[in-house]
């Protein structure tokens, strides 16, 4: 039996076919702990979970969560290759739920033993995973947030925006938080700012003498908003940057307790320049694809480190792979860009690379690649990254870009 499951929102249609292409049960679900029971249940009358593969066009969500916790095994389909397929079942371009439900099982059918099933990944990992993940979106926010802090600033109160050098510093927000408009910091003298920061253990090392002609030397504002509303918008921006690097303190002291005792962790924190946070980025985003690569090449392409090759006839192109887990390639490039301040291996071969013309982002990709080799070694062998063997063995020799022992 097969399984196509056309997932939404609010409804769900699943239609089970058999090996004949026979349909031969289809239903809609409601988006409830009912639906998804009773939905369970039926399958089971279809035969073991086990033996009831799923077709659905996600890796993720409660869907997925709920059909892979119950035992079935899931192949995500790709939205853009699923489409691609349609004219398959012919040149129609109606489309409906259970329409799609019954052509999601049939693919599945005809060529289900080509495509890849969903691995569970491991607790740990998936855990580490969704605390960087989360610590990413709040970073992306946290800038979100200063941005429109700065914008208000330079509308209302420019000399507030420019006498601390980072504006989402603890000493900034501390200041803004004390004088949100030109007003409240008019009788401020050099002396007064001086103590003032020294009290709040300001570390920038700038006399109240400069501070202050950095705040006098700003543009004056000629804002049409009264006082009191511009100290309200201040200080309400500046909660919110200060909330968001909250959570990011919270985060990053979860992140350092989970890598802590993380399996994989001992394998790469000796790594160079590889922080807390970014080895729990390296490990929740490349540990799964460790988990289930068969192959060093198979891990460094879903990496999305190595470009596409498309030949045809006499024509032959090798392209930028935008088809990839993005997420994993940032953690990787990021890692992999910082490593070459703290390794001769690693300088050498971005070194190399850029000799060869190649742009900065493609000669960290091409370091990435040679890290990502250096990972499967120590994956594989079980060893930890020995940075004194790994230069012996390597010899800062990276000519061709073979398999490198941990």
């Amino acid at each position: 039996m097969f399984i196509g499951w056309d997932w939404a929102t609010d409804t769900h249609d699943v239609t089970v076919m058999d090996a004949t292409g026979k349909r031969i049960d289809r239903w809609e679900l409601a988006h409830t702990e009912e639906g998804f029971a009773g939905t369970l249940a039926r399958l089971r009358k279809h035969g073991a979970p086990a033996d009831l593969p799923v077709a659905i066009e996600t890796t993720r969500g409660l869907a997925v969560d709920r059909l892979l916790a119950a035992g079935h095994p899931i192949v995500p389909v790709h939205p853009n290759a699923f489409h691609a397929m349609r004219a398959r079942w012919g040149a129609s371009k109606a489309k409906t739920d259970a329409g799609d439900s019954m052509k999601l099982a049939d693919y599945l059918r005809t060529d289900g033993h080509l495509l890849p099933r969903l691995e569970p990944t491991e607790q740990a990992t998936l855990d580490l995973q969704a605390l960087t993940r989360q610590r990413a979106d709040h970073v992306e926010a946290r800038i979100a947030s200063v941005n429109q802090l700065a914008a208000l600033l330079d509308a209302h109160w420019p000399g507030g925006k420019a006498v601390f050098g980072k504006l989402d510093s603890d000493i900034a927000m501390a200041f803004l938080e004390k004088c949100p408009t030109p007003a409240s910091a008019a009788k401020l003298t050099a002396g007064r700012l001086e103590t003032w920061c020294k009290r709040r253990g300001y570390s920038g090392r700038q006399p109240g003498s400069v501070l202050i002609e950095r705040m006098r030397s700003a543009p004056k504002a000629a804002s049409r908003l009264s006082d009191t509303v511009v100290a309200q918008l201040v200080r309400t921006q500046t909660a919110l940057v200060q909330g968001i690097r909250a959570t990011i303190r919270a985060l990053d002291k979860a992140i350092a307790e989970a890598v802590e005792t993380h399996p994989y962790a001992p394998l790469l924190a000796t790594m160079p320049r590889i922080g807390t946070v970014s080895l729990g980025q390296v490990i929740g985003e490349i540990g799964p694809i460790l988990e289930r690569a068969q192959t060093c090449e198979q891990l460094i392409a879903e990496a999305g480190v190595v470009p596409v090759t498309r030949a045809s006839g006499k024509s032959r192109t090798v392209a930028f792979r935008f088809a990839t887990n993005r997420r994993a390639r940032v953690a990787l490039t990021v890692f992999a860009d910082n490593s070459r301040h703290g390794s001769d291996w690693a300088a050498k071969i971005y070194n190399d690379a850029r000799d060869r013309k190649k742009r900065h982002p493609h000669a960290v990709r091409i370091l990435a690649r040679a890290w990502l080799r250096v990972m499967w070694a120590c994956w594989r062998d079980g060893t930890c990254y020995d940075p004194a063997t790994h230069q012996a063995n390597n010899k800062i020799n990276t000519a061709a870009e073979e398999p490198l022992a941990a």
